[in-house]
């Protein structure tokens, strides 16, 4: 926009380009370091260090994670059609891809694991998700 409303001054002075003075220009601003609260849609998925919750995720990754600690399953994991299902979306090749290219970029990011068969399952549940099942922290909640 700015770059058109230029041009157009440039080409309205007319006349010899020698001649024509060229505008100062300004230096933009130095960006100002904001907080960011909550990722963006499209972000990229951080690596899981120690300490990081989920609200570390987008919100569509987080979902994805909640969904696969708070499984009741027998340990075996979820796949992507599960998870999809769960989410509500049309179970079509294209929206079961999807989840399962975010499941991936999950597992490459420490979020989960995933199995050879093509099952995932949580990496270690995080704190939001044993504070849901009710368990304490820690490994197993054991002793």
């Amino acid at each position: 926009m700015i770059a058109r409303a230029e041009l157009s001054e440039a080409l309205a002075v007319g006349g010899d380009s020698a001649d024509a003075t060229v505008p100062e220009v300004q230096a933009p601003a130095p960006p100002v370091a904001e907080e960011r609260k909550a990722p963006s849609a499209g972000s990229i998925v951080p690596r899981r260090g120690e300490g990081m919750t989920l609200q570390a995720l987008a919100p569509d990754y987080r979902r994805i994670v909640e969904l696969v600690e708070s499984d009741p399953g027998d340990g075996e994991g979820v796949s992507a059609k599960e998870i999809a299902a769960r989410l509500e979306l049309e179970l079509v090749p294209a929206e079961i891809e999807g989840v399962r290219s975010r499941m991936k970029c999950l597992v490459d990011r420490n979020w989960l694991t995933a199995s050879p068969s093509g099952r995932f399952t949580p990496r270690q549940p995080t704190a939001t998700a044993r504070a849901a099942a009710g368990k304490p922290g820690g490994r197993d909640g054991g002793s």
